[in-house]
């Protein structure tokens, strides 16, 4: 990835905090490394390099600076917008796939060699994906060691080091300070400037709560977000309540819940987790599902300039896309969406997942029935909440889970079997246009389902899903055409950041809190 110097050095002359995450400054004098927006006194040009990654800068041998923290900056919004071998890469990398299959198992995801997938992201990256590994895992056991009490060997393999040693060697490169130190630097009043890195504002939360701050770009829209969570939540799964929204996570070691509160500049997450290793995963998880590593104002600005959306866009800047936290849980939600209202499919899927949990199957299908309409409000450590099905428990489920017409329980089956085979590749190294095109091949599933998928369970940037009710009925009370092929046409100048202005058109329309449903027009084989 080619940095130009000019541009990068005028950046960190303005501290602007824009550019965080986009790359990291190298201060040859001082030997560490900086995000842009540092507010120590900026370097002279002589004395600093630049790099593409936190790997690459800690691989030229600089440690991270304590007191910006480069390392808790929001990701660089390219892995969102690329869908090619290095965007699929860093989103497994950051879902924790090298901690636990290796560089053989990043290969096998993504269908290329070691060596293909270690040249490319060197070329790109100035790292190869265990130097990219390595400054996660650092950045892990940073969050471990400020947050919690833990014995730092116990924190040593839940971040994924393989030794004890590994992780003191490592964090004395990254930080250049002993990981006792290090803890003692982050308790309040022991960190230069007092600012507990890593914690949210909030207060007391129940023992074993694991507390993050997840960094984004302003400005946010949160409130646009919490009301699309909370019109959707599924009744025991998710819930939305006084700006904060929690729920129940799958993870690859286990299940957790987190609680994930907006704030000015940061989303404050309370995470409890069964297996400690599953932190980077989830923090991964949340930050798709709240879309915090966008460049919101690269999007308003190729937005706001269409002269018919400009005031929509003025009137409610950094609006982001609604992500999930898991693909085949947003995928079945899609296909129970179709042709229903929002509230309809919310009783269907809380049917589903209460006949998913253990005990006798007609008392499960009794609850299921009894779920109320609206969430109710849980703790994170509510043991009432319960985790969304996998594939292989969704086909062991008997048809009187499904309120739904036997087509559509077909499909929801075929989807899963796909998935649970690996036909169909949801997770976050998952081929956009591939998805697309094997989600088509099922019976039952659209366009509208295929793109919807697309968008929200792969961070797909660039959907418009121009034959949606909702998309429509905003193209029309703001003066953009309303037919699908004009407002495809229309959107063009919107690229890369037509699933943005997908959402704006919803947020228009009113269809966050109204009845969205396909049009018929996009069914198949329905």
């Amino acid at each position: 990835m080619e940095l130009d110097f000019d541009r990068c050095y005028r950046a960190v002359d303005s501290r602007d905090p824009r550019f965080d995450g986009w790359f990291y400054t190298g201060v040859t004098s001082t030997g560490i490394y900086c995000r842009p927006s540092c507010p120590a006194t900026t370097p002279k040009p002589a004395n600093v390099a630049f790099y593409p990654s936190a790997a690459a800068a800690q691989r030229a041998g600089f440690r991270a600076c304590r007191r910006c923290r480069p390392d808790a900056t929001p990701g660089s919004p390219d892995w969102d917008l690329r869908a090619d071998l290095v965007g699929r890469a860093m989103r497994l990398i950051g879902d924790g796939v090298v901690d636990r299959d290796g560089v053989p198992g990043l290969a096998r995801r993504l269908g290329y060699t070691e060596r293909q997938v270690h040249r490319v992201l060197t070329d790109q990256l100035g790292a190869g994906p265990v130097a990219l590994a390595r400054a996660q895992r650092a950045q892990t056991a940073r969050i471990l060691i400020e947050t919690t009490d833990l014995r730092l060997a116990d924190i040593a393999f839940a971040a994924g080091f393989g030794s004890v040693r590994q992780f003191n060697d490592t964090l004395r490169q990254v930080y250049g300070i002993a990981p006792h130190l290090l803890r003692a630097a982050g308790r309040p009043g022991g960190r230069p400037g007092g600012r507990p890195g890593g914690r949210s504002d909030s207060g007391p939360l129940p023992a074993g709560t694991i507390r993050v701050r997840l960094p984004f770009r302003r400005p946010l829209h949160a409130a646009g977000l919490l009301e699309f969570f909370a019109v959707r939540a599924v009744p025991g799964v998710e819930s939305v309540d006084d700006g904060t929204y929690r729920r129940v996570l799958r993870l690859p070691h286990g299940t957790g819940t987190v609680a994930l509160t907006p704030g000015d500049d940061h989303v404050g997450a309370a995470l409890r987790l069964t297996d400690l290793r599953d932190l980077a995963p989830a923090v991964a998880r949340c930050r798709q599902l709240f879309d915090l590593d966008a460049d919101p104002a690269a999007v308003d600005d190729v937005l706001g300039a269409d002269p018919r959306f400009t005031a929509v866009v003025r009137r409610e800047p950094g609006v982001r896309v609604p992500g999930a936290v898991d693909g085949f849980e947003l995928a079945v939600r899609a296909v129970v969406g179709q042709q229903v209202s929002v509230v309809a499919a919310r009783g269907v899927l809380a049917r589903i997942c209460a006949a998913a949990q253990p005990g006798d199957p007609a008392d499960r299908l009794c609850a299921a029935a009894a779920q109320p309409a609206d969430p109710v409000p849980t703790p994170p450590d509510d043991p009432a909440l319960v985790s969304f099905p996998d594939p292989a428990r969704l086909l062991d489920l008997p048809d009187t889970a499904f309120a739904m017409p036997a087509a559509r329980r077909a499909t929801l089956r075929a989807l899963a079997a796909a998935v649970a085979d690996g036909t169909i590749v949801l997770g976050p190294g998952g081929d956009r246009v591939e998805l697309v095109h094997r989600l088509l091949a099922l019976p039952g599933i659209g366009a509208w389902t295929a793109g919807y998928v697309a968008m929200r369970a792969l961070g797909d940037p660039d959907v418009l899903l121009a034959g949606d009710v909702g998309v429509r009925r905003g193209a029309d009370l703001t003066g953009l055409p309303s037919g699908g092929s004009a407002l495809t046409a229309h959107a063009d100048a919107w690229r890369p950041w037509r699933s943005y202005g997908t959402v704006r058109l919803w947020r228009v329309a009113g269809q966050l809190q109204a009845d969205t449903r396909q049009p018929s027009t996009n069914r198949k084989n329905q």
